[in-house]
């Protein structure tokens, strides 16, 4: 599963700076826009505790966890939508990713000039979420216009395409979103087909500084404001200090949170908030001694479809699955143990999985 979330803001918010410390990479940043002209991507890897309970469980050589990757997007300016700052090429770049974090910048630096001229994070989403509307509504005019030409010589094949169409014309001229307007099927397929980009599911992300941790100050505040309006996740963070944490001793790292009132890092909480805007799920496979393993898988996934994580002819020979909870194992001591306790179970074809659960597939290879 390739899932991607993009890192999307105005120029000079800290996009690459947060995604360095995420995937302990090397985007590069500097204090002026457009440093990041092709998209950045790169794997952050779930932080589970869960998984460290398995793993100290069966003492494997080998732990995987779970990952999200994400893709550093270049910052868009006012008039992206019609190109300006290569606005084109960066708004396709967003269309191509499956949710989006929005990064609000909530600090202040003589060195980094602000593209707007002064700090106002509640400002710059709304610049940021007029240049997406505007491309969007250009996209379903142009689709329109086709539908119009094409109703002339076929109005009844086209008559449900074409009310779609303009209801959802209107709904991006009153500066709705396309996220909102998709609650049918039918919207919702459209929606994807056209690859709107204010459809996409998203998070926001308050980069502000050191000294407004944990709760992110004035500007942080601001922020969580506007998800909480959205029902959407906020994570509060300052990537230049995470970017610096990444490379501390974990145990000094830690502390030094601590000290700082934080109770855990901040790129972890943007990676879990980010698979939860995913919806995805987590589920674990025990190999022998030699590896446990976390999956991700869309809520709602049935066995197979899981097993396909695994490995495609899992998916194809399906028989069955043998399924606990990772809390039930790891009380119960271990696989053997539990399956004597009646533990362990039987599941078919039609099972969905479920979060958090031990899984092993049998299938005819």
């Amino acid at each position: 599963m390739s899932l991607q979330i993009g890192i999307v803001g105005l120029p000079n918010v800290g996009k690459s700076t947060l995604f360095n410390a995420l995937t302990q990479a090397s985007a590069a940043v500097a204090p002026y826009p457009f440093t990041t002209i092709d998209p950045n991507r790169g794997i952050a890897a779930v932080p589970d505790e869960r998984l460290e309970a398995l793993a100290r469980l069966v003492g494997p050589t080998q732990v995987t966890p779970a990952t999200v990757e994400f893709v550093d997007i270049a910052g868009l300016v006012r008039g992206s939508h019609h190109g300006e700052g290569l606005g084109n090429r960066f708004l396709a770049h967003i269309r191509e990713v499956d949710a989006v974090a929005v990064v609000a910048r909530g600090f202040t630096d003589p060195d980094v000039p602000h593209v707007e001229g002064d700090l106002d994070p509640r400002r710059d989403l709304e610049v940021l979420d007029l240049e997406l509307a505007l491309a969007d509504l250009e996209t379903v005019q142009r689709r329109l216009e086709r539908t119009r030409a094409a109703a002339k010589a076929r109005p009844k094949e086209v008559a449900g395409e074409l009310a779609l169409l303009e209801g959802l014309e209107a709904h991006l001229q009153r500066g709705e979103r396309a996220l909102t307007w998709a609650r049918t099927n039918e919207a919702a397929a459209l929606t994807r087909e056209l690859h709107l980009l204010t459809a996409k599911p998203r998070l926001y992300v308050a980069n502000v500084a050191e000294d407004d941790l944990p709760d992110g100050g004035e500007k942080g505040a601001a922020v969580a404001r506007i998800a909480q309006q959205e029902g959407v996740p906020c994570v509060v963070l300052c990537a230049r200090l995470e970017a610096d944490l990444a490379s501390w001793p974990p145990d000094e790292a830690a502390e030094y949170r601590a000290a700082a009132g934080l109770e855990r890092s901040g790129l972890a909480e943007l990676v879990w908030a980010g698979y939860r805007t995913l919806d995805l799920i987590t589920f674990f496979t025990i190999v022998g001694g030699r590896e446990v393993r976390a999956w991700s898988v869309r809520r709602g996934a049935a066995a197979p479809e899981a097993a396909g994580r695994v490995h495609t002819d899992m998916e194809r020979g399906f028989i069955r699955a043998e399924v606990i909870g990772w809390a039930e194992l790891v009380a119960a001591g271990g696989w053997a143990a539990a399956r004597e306790r009646g533990l362990v179970r039987t599941e078919g074809r039609d099972y969905v999985v479920q979060d958090g659960e031990v899984c092993l597939f049998r299938f005819n290879p």
